[in-house]
């Protein structure tokens, strides 16, 4: 029987709350959804329910994010490091197996963490509008450097201004091709999140430990070309924070890796979810295919 709703759950990892979004059979093929800023696991609600016939899809929101416990700092160590150990425990602890991961945006980070620590644990790698290179940081992110790089009154200024509505913006309507199809109750429910209280302070935490994820970006190449991985890049090529450069990176790491590519923002998925979802299944089902084949040709040989 089909599953024809996304549902909404929550699991205690480590004492604290981790909301979650599910949709499909759980007997398919395991997709696990990441990301972060600036809306969390809601940036998935169009591409889940496109794909919940096919697939068993699960999306988080990190702590600090979205629907999900929100920790003082003072408890909770808002690092990329911590984030994805916490997000390794929940792929444990909810039993997911296998799974295909799908990355956007702060999603890469934890996901190139997890692939490095736990080889194996993912299928197939799907990112989205991530980055592991140098070249693939954008203005956005450039603007950023001297944050990055000292922490200060006059460089926090800085960055500030991705927390307002004009900040947020920038992720959903900087470069998309159609403004109309872009839902503004997505970018204002956005705002909503990001000025609860405590909010700046986790914000501002994170953003100024990306620069530990800039150091692992050589660790994080020399995993592409080492392992080769199945991948599948879409991406917004207008992208501020990280443009298509940064899948050009990648696919010349990983020449096999399949590369799509849409006129659109960072968030391709508010105007281009079904296109998406129609690759997704068909990169997922060569792997399907070929697992197909390969056991009918073992079956044979025994």
């Amino acid at each position: 029987m089909k599953n024809n709703t996304v549902n909404y759950r929550n699991v205690n990892i480590d004492g604290i709350n981790i909301f979650y979004r599910v949709a499909g059979d759980v007997s398919k093929k395991h997709i696990l959804l990441l990301n972060g800023v600036p809306n969390a696991s809601s940036a998935f609600q169009e591409l889940m329910n496109d794909l919940k016939d096919d697939y068993y899809l699960v999306a988080p929101d990190c702590p600090g994010f979205g629907n999900s416990d929100s920790p003082s700092p003072s408890v909770y160590d808002y690092t990329f490091d911590n984030l994805s150990k916490t997000i390794e425990k929940f792929i444990v602890g909810i039993g997911l197996e296998h799974p295909a991961v799908y990355a956007l945006g702060y999603g890469g980070p934890l996901t190139f963490r997890i692939a490095t620590r736990t080889p194996g644990l993912f299928s197939d790698y799907i990112l989205q509008n991530s980055n592991a290179y140098e070249e693939g940081l954008g203005p956005a992110m450039r603007d950023a450097a001297p944050y990055l790089e000292d922490r200060n009154e006059e460089t926090t200024s800085l960055v500030k201004p991705l927390l307002t509505l004009e900040g947020i913006k920038l992720f959903y309507l900087h470069g998309a091709k159609d403004l109309t199809q872009i839902n503004p109750d997505h970018y204002y429910n956005a705002l909503y999140y990001l000025n609860r209280p405590g909010q700046e302070e986790i914000q501002l935490d994170l953003l100024y430990n990306y620069r530990t994820n800039i150091a692992e970006y050589p660790n994080w190449q020399k995993w592409l070309k080492d392992t080769q991985p199945r991948l599948l890049l879409v991406w917004g090529k207008n992208d501020a924070f990280f443009p298509l450069s940064a899948a050009e990176a990648i696919k010349k790491d990983v020449p096999s890796a399949a590369l799509h590519v849409y006129d659109t923002s960072h968030l391709a998925l508010e105007e281009h979810h079904s296109e998406i979802a129609e690759t997704i299944k068909i990169f997922l089902g060569v792997q399907n295919q070929k697992s197909v084949e390969q056991s009918c040709l073992l079956s044979k040989i025994q």
